[in-house]
């Protein structure tokens, strides 16, 4: 076990700083293994692919579980607890080795003590195994009993062969996360060599123990890890595995420190960096818009325009959340924000992930906004060439002060001339690297001369002032954790008239019911959206197809218009059956979830989902939220297929129990995690190993306030807390 097992990882630097430099542990494997310097070996792949390329990430490298060697039982005694479930450890010698052949090739080894004899059997065997229990050899092995037919038995056990009377472990042994061709036996040795040579000084200074983290009186790190990796016999081995042990505690403390301190500095540095200041202009085209609005914005809408405003009048960049549930109106907030760069003098660029929701912007700010003299352009990879690049030319002139558009608005042939705010919409479906691409739009321009923008900053990068939007509400944890970096401000409050959604489970048995659901809706003339998973068959999951369903609902309902839409279509045929639908010149839409987000169409008042059971809390929410737009009650039918699982079943009672965004998200976080609420914001790396967002959500204030003391005072204690928990890996949480 660690400080006593044999390291494959030799020492050859006594210095912190070189326990903690990336790829020092990969290069000892390497050499340990037989590699050769300039040439990875197997081992350095392997480790590296564990993400194991310094000491200090061998040592933070924690046990997932553990087996418990420290007793041994007699065989009779172990043969009685057969069936039971439980993993038992006894030692025997063995007295026959054979391979069988029948029902399959298989090792069929027999081990005897003075109470008894017990068959272990290998189905998938090395020979080196078979002299490794040849008879007379005295074996320990560790498995899990149950009854064969000809008495009790181990399936591929534990097996380590020992000299008769060899003491036992006074430890628990641990197994940690692996990966193909790093066996247990290597991993221990590794991590055990590691400890024994790795310094761990403290990186929280006392201040900050005795100051913010008091309360929680924090063991040292390097016992925690000693403990965690080495548990002694005694230890609450539940308090281990459920992660609630106060050396756990500790690991998880850190751990969020670094992500807070991390995102925190990320948030610092984008304060150094330069953005046009936009301060609101009484009596312009902003004050116009408000004037001409034929609705009341409600309260929540008032105060997080103001937030907004305050950011974008000041001289460095914003960088702002805004969340709010489906149907809260963030688009007029967006459009609002447009105003006040336009007012000042700059261009707006609005971003959305699909064409359809980007279309439907473009319909709802062009008509908003050219009748107050702006001109709004619209740029999807849908469009025309000569239409692509009629809309480019007025972006690059200037002429056109809003662009909105999907991915196409980042595209290298896309030139604005003043860029001064980006606002990217269902933020979560976009990469780092393409909301950096978005603001990387107010580079110089054309001509290489600097943009006014960059003129008039006063020195450093400059960047467009920049508004995220998400429908899909945040939990509070989640934003405190993982968009630390952004200032978040919610919608909270929906728009008068809008009526709340009637939400019914239906198994789909009576499907034929639910057709004469919509042929009824549609003769009171409101219109219905048909929701499936899938467009066309699927040996893996049978599932209702939308092209299946489109053609039952044709044969079914023959006097009434049916379209079909999905991510396959043609840009063009999909955007047509979209406008057929909003147009009231079809009744019945079948869709997949291309129509999850930035469809408003008033008079669809039923919406049926189709093996809701399939489908994620946040999806259903989303789609839920198409109707119940307009004056008529409204009702989503969520179809299900029986059995349900009981992630399924409790989606759906939390689906039928609310309407509330934030609640069903706060869930969808339970059920779920961070996941879908992330997106693509990590670049598929995990921000957070040890500290589990449903049970640790406790720590994070202590995190919080520990990392704004360490930044405004002990930064040298950040940098050492920093290399140490995140390594190279520091980038991956500034999205």
């Amino acid at each position: 076990m660690p400080g006593t097992a044999s390291a494959p990882l030799p020492d050859n630097s006594d210095s912190p700083a070189a326990q903690e430099t990336p790829g020092r542990a990969a290069k000892a494997a390497g050499a340990a293994k037989g590699g050769t310097a300039g040439k990875p070996s197997s081992a350095m792949a392997r480790l590296h692919k564990l993400g194991l390329k310094r000491d200090v990430d061998l040592v933070l490298h924690l046990p997932m579980r553990y087996e418990d060697e420290t007793t041994l039982l007699p065989i009779a005694d172990a043969i009685g607890r057969a069936g039971l479930g439980l993993s038992v450890q006894v030692e025997g010698v063995v007295t026959s080795n054979e391979v069988s052949f029948r029902p399959r090739r298989q090792l069929v080894v027999k081990i005897a003590d003075d109470t008894g004899e017990l068959t272990l059997r290998f189905l998938n065997f090395y020979g080196s195994q078979t002299q490794q229990m040849a008879e007379g050899a005295c074996l320990r092995v560790r498995g899990e009993l149950r009854g064969g037919f000809f008495g009790a038995e181990m399936v591929h056990p534990t097996v380590r062969a020992v000299t008769p009377g060899e003491a036992l472990p006074d430890r628990l042994t641990p197994v940690y996360p692996s990966t193909a061709g790093i066996p247990q036996t290597y991993l221990r040795k590794a991590i055990g060599g590691a400890l024994s040579r790795t310094p761990l000084p403290e990186t929280l200074p006392l201040p900050v123990l005795q100051g913010p983290l008091a309360q929680l009186k924090l063991r040292p790190l390097p016992d925690c890890l000693r403990m965690l990796h080495s548990p002694p016999q005694e230890v609450d081995e539940h308090a281990l595995i459920e992660r609630s042990h106060p050396a756990w505690q500790r690991i998880k403390l850190d751990e969020l420190l670094a992500q807070q301190l991390s995102l925190k500095r990320s948030q610092a540095a984008r304060r150094d960096k330069s953005a046009p200041p936009m301060p609101r202009r009484a009596g312009g085209l902003l004050t116009a818009f408000l004037a001409a609005l034929p609705f009341k914005l409600t309260g929540a809408q008032q105060r997080v325009v103001e937030e907004i405003a305050k950011d974008m009048g000041a001289p460095h960049p914003m960088h702002r959340l805004l969340q709010g549930d489906v149907g809260s109106g963030k688009t007029i907030v967006a459009a609002l924000a447009a105003c006040q760069a336009i007012d000042a003098g700059y261009q707006a660029a609005l971003m959305a992930p699909t064409e359809i929701l980007a279309e439907q912007h473009y319909r709802k700010l062009s008509a908003w906004l050219e009748p107050l003299g702006v001109k709004v352009v619209w740029l999807a990879g849908s469009l025309k060439t000569r239409a692509k690049r009629e809309a480019a030319a007025l972006v690059e002139s200037g002429e056109a002060k809003l662009a909105i558009g999907t991915h196409a608005l980042i595209q290298d042939s896309i030139r604005f001339a003043r860029l001064g705010l980006s606002v990217v919409d269902e933020q979560h479906r976009f990469g780092v690297a393409q909301r950096l691409a978005l603001r990387g739009k107010a580079e110089p321009d054309a001509t290489g001369a600097p943009t006014k923008a960059g003129r008039e900053a006063k020195g450093g990068e400059t960047v467009p002032h920049q508004l995220m939007m998400s429908a899909t509400p945040i939990p509070r944890t989640l934003a405190m954790t993982y968009y630390a970096d952004l200032d978040v401000s919610v919608i909270d409050e929906l728009p008068p008239g809008r009526t709340p959604v009637v939400t019914r489970l239906v198994n789909d048995a009576r499907r034929d019911e639910v057709i004469e659901r919509v042929h009824h809706a549609a003769a009171d003339g409101r219109q219905v959206y048909w929701v499936c998973p899938l467009i066309e068959e699927s040996e893996a999951l049978q599932l209702q197809t939308a092209v299946e369903t489109y053609e039952t609902l044709v044969a079914a309902l023959p006097e009434l218009k049916v379209g079909l839409v999905h991510g396959r279509l043609p840009p063009a045929e999909k955007a047509a059956v979209m406008e057929d639908f909003t147009a009231n010149r079809l009744q019945v839409l079948v869709a997949t979830t291309v129509i999850e987000v930035g469809v408003d169409v008033p008079n669809a008042s039923l919406m049926v989902i189709e093996h809701a059971e399939r489908f994620g809390l946040a999806q259903l929410h989303q789609l839920r939220g198409r109707v119940g737009r307009g004056s008529a009650e409204s009702v989503c039918l969520l179809m299900y297929q029986a059995p349900l699982s009981p992630t399924g079943r409790e989606r759906l009672a939390t689906m039928r129990e609310t309407t509330d965004g934030f609640e069903i998200a706060r869930r969808d976080l339970q059920i779920r995690g961070p996941g879908e609420f992330l997106g693509a914001r990590q670049s598929g790396e995990a921000m957070l190993r040890f500290a589990d967002l449903n049970t640790d959500a406790w720590l994070v204030d202590y995190a919080q306030e520990a990392a704004e003391m360490m930044l405004a005072r002990f930064p040298e204690a950040v940098e050492a807390h920093l290399l140490r928990w995140l390594g190279g890996r520091e980038h991956f949480l500034k999205a």
